[in-house]
Formats: C-alpha cells, structure tokens, sequence
C-alpha cells in the first residue's frame, strides 16, 4: 500500500434540506463537481439528502441528480441538527465496512455551493492531522441590496491574517467519523448545531482547524428556513445598519 492510499478517506456528505426546490440541482451539481476533483485523494464517496419535512420536489430531484451517487432520505424532524445525525448515520452505515477513523463526514446546506476545491482542502487538513475542519461561508448577492451595502454588511465577517477565522458554519464543516462518534455527534437542535458539535469536538481534544480557504458560497436571502440562523443574522444586521443611517439623518 503506497503512502497516498494510505492517507485516503472515504467522504460522506450531509446536505440537510427543507422546501429547496429552486437550489438543490445547484448545490448537488457543486458537490459532485468537487468530489470528481478530488477523486484521486479519496476512496469513495457517497452523498446523503434529508429532505426534512418538504412540501416541494427537493426529495424528487435530489433522487434524479443523484442517481447512483447518493442516497435521499425523507424524514419529518423539523430540525436541522436532526436532520443531520440523520444523514451521518446513513453516511456510517454506508462506509461501515471501513474503520471510523478512514471516513470523512462533510457538511453544507442545500441553498448552498462548495467550491471546486472544497473537498479537497478539508482532505488536506485531514492529512496534517486535522479531525475537523471550519470553513468559511460567502454572500455574493441579496435581493434588493447593492454591492456597496452588501460589503458594508458583511465587513464584520473576520479573517485573520494567518488565514484562520472564529467562525463555524454547517454549510461548511467537515469532521472524521470517529472524532464525530467521540463527541456525540449532531444534536437535535434548531439553531446552532454546528457550534455545538465543534465546541464538544475541541472540548474532546480533537485537532481542529479554522480555514478560510475552504470556501461556499451561501443563499443570501433574508428570511431562512432556520430561526435564528445565518439568515436572521444577516437580517439583523441590516436592520440595525438602516436604523443607523435614519438616526444620522435626524
């Protein structure tokens, strides 16, 4: 077995996702495109969608886009953090042949785009050691907001000169098995599982890396699918900044 071999990692990615009809062929066609660049660095792949609770043809579409790819499972959670221990398990299961430490668990959501070279950034970081990876997420557009207001929404968005940042997205976060299994995996919460999960992995003693070039482009709307999410965030923020602007004028 040569050095490279020994190195791979079979990747399993989690897409939870409700009533995302109009981005789920974006997304999925992101994520295959990242996995055929990476082909070299991984032994296998397999994608996970929960469809958690949709009304839509998320679930139909994800099973035509995928076909022999991945797998749709259709559940009724309401909960992102649910919906994506749901999706890890059916990852576990699928690679339950292999040991927990040669399976990479990558996340991102179904408004979502990785980059090419999402999967393979994380795979890296695997290698140094790394058992879970923090990436960083990207707003290029919102309805009705120009780039000049855009910018000025998100330049609180920090990145450290080092190319390290304090942020953690679970459209952007990848984690090897038996580190996910050690700190108890996903919790059933609504909003802010993937702090939770990152906070008991590094609690556990797991390597960690905050990256910034491990890049997705995000949904910039305004009104999300999860309360208290990054949507709300954004919200907020414009909100406060318009209150702002009123209150200069007076």
């Amino acid at each position: 077995m040569n050095v490279e071999t020994r190195h791979s990692l079979a990747v399993g990615v989690v897409i939870p996702a409700r009533d995302e009809e109009c981005s789920i062929t974006g997304c999925l066609e992101a994520l295959v495109g990242a996995l055929e660049a990476s082909c070299d660095s991984l032994i296998d792949s397999w994608i996970v969608l929960v469809a958690d609770s949709c009304a839509d043809a998320t679930a139909s579409l994800g099973r035509k886009l995928l076909a022999h790819r991945g797998t749709v499972i259709e559940c009724s959670v309401a909960s992102p953090g649910e919906a994506r221990r749901i999706g890890a398990a059916e990852v576990l299961t699928h690679f339950a042949h292999l040991p927990a430490c040669k399976v990479w668990i990558a996340n991102t959501d179904a408004d979502s785009r990785v980059t090419q070279g999402w999967i393979g950034r994380q795979l890296e970081l695997a290698k140094c050691g790394y058992c879970g990876v923090a990436g960083i997420v990207r707003v290029d557009t919102i309805e009705g907001l120009d780039q000049t207001t855009l910018k000025s929404l998100l330049a609180d968005y920090i990145i450290h000169s080092d190319g390290s940042h304090p942020h953690v997205h679970g459209a952007n976060m990848g984690v090897r098995a038996d580190a996910y299994i050690d700190a108890g995996c996903w919790s059933n919460l609504a909003v802010a599982e993937d702090h939770c999960l990152w906070s008991r992995l590094k609690a556990r003693g797991w390597p960690t890396a905050s990256c910034a070039r491990t890049v997705v482009h995000t949904s910039g709307r305004l009104f999300g699918r999860a309360q208290g999410g990054f949507a709300d965030s954004l919200r907020t923020k414009l909100r406060l900044r318009r209150a702002g602007a009123i209150a200069c004028t007076r």
